[in-house]
């Protein structure tokens, strides 16, 4: 078990604070996208400079909100060869800059078209290699797909929520198809991980922002989808949610 714990503290954040949060993040996010396209710009730019400002600006934005994190479970070798989509509980904003910080390898969060239309961040993530895959166009969705299938032979760690979008109350909703075909697209290892406590920082559709919050990283046993067809599809979307229920509702390891 692996503790990293930013503040011994919990508490509501008072109007003002919030509000230094928000501001916090939002300057913190246009830094680090410049760093990244100032880089690029001028050939700098490499994977592991970027998975260095991906783990400094995440724990820089949990560090505003004082999370307190602890990390249990073994962690797969993600230099072993093979390919990797961790598949995570989303009920939170913070679920990504959590994983950066507690998770080894060269992650990249499997991002929505909408999000590379934000100027400054955007274009920075494409810079960084944050891959996204877009089904509603078949041709580019073939390009996408093979340009994914590159970065996880070359050592991108894939992550994804499949829900889809955020949990209010930290229970699993409803999962969507689209990261489960990827990961037999790809023959990927599906990597659980559960994140409890982290719908409480910044709840679901709402401004109240809770300081120094007990975060409990829960990673799984991997799942292997080399060898599955499209017909193992419903079993190996049961299996990741039978695995992330399970280490949501674990109680406290000795």
């Amino acid at each position: 078990m692996k503790r990293l714990n930013l503040s011994p503290l919990t508490e509501s954040a008072t109007l003002l604070r919030r509000a230094a949060v928000v501001l916090g993040s939002v300057g913190l996010t246009a830094i680090y996208s410049l760093l990244v396209l100032l880089r690029a710009l001028f050939g700098r730019l490499n994977r592991p400079i970027v998975d260095k400002y991906c783990r400094e600006w995440s724990a820089a934005l949990l560090k505003l909100v004082r999370a307190s994190l602890t990390v249990r479970g073994e962690v797969p070798d993600f230099n072993d060869g093979r390919r990797y989509i961790i598949m995570s509980t989303h009920a939170s904003h913070y679920d990504i800059p959590v994983s950066f910080v507690s998770l080894p390898g060269s992650i990249r969060m499997l991002a929505k078209k909408e999000l590379f239309r934000i100027p400054l961040l955007g274009q920075a993530m494409a810079a960084a290699e944050f891959p996204s895959i877009d089904r509603s166009n078949r041709i580019r969705a073939v390009r996408d797909l093979e340009r994914a299938k590159q970065m996880m032979e070359s050592g991108i760690v894939l992550w994804a929520a499949p829900e889809g979008t955020r949990s209010s109350d930290g229970t699993l909703l409803p999962f969507k198809k689209g990261c489960f075909h990827l990961a037999l697209d790809t023959a990927a290892v599906i990597v659980p991980v559960a994140i409890r406590g982290i719908h409480q920082v910044l709840p679901a559709r709402s401004l109240q922002i809770n300081l120094g919050q007990p975060v409990d990283v829960r990673v799984g046993t991997p799942i292997e989808t080399a060898g599955k067809s499209k017909e193992d599809l419903a079993q190996i979307m049961s299996d990741v949610r039978q695995s992330l229920e399970q280490l949501l509702g674990d109680g406290e390891p000795e």
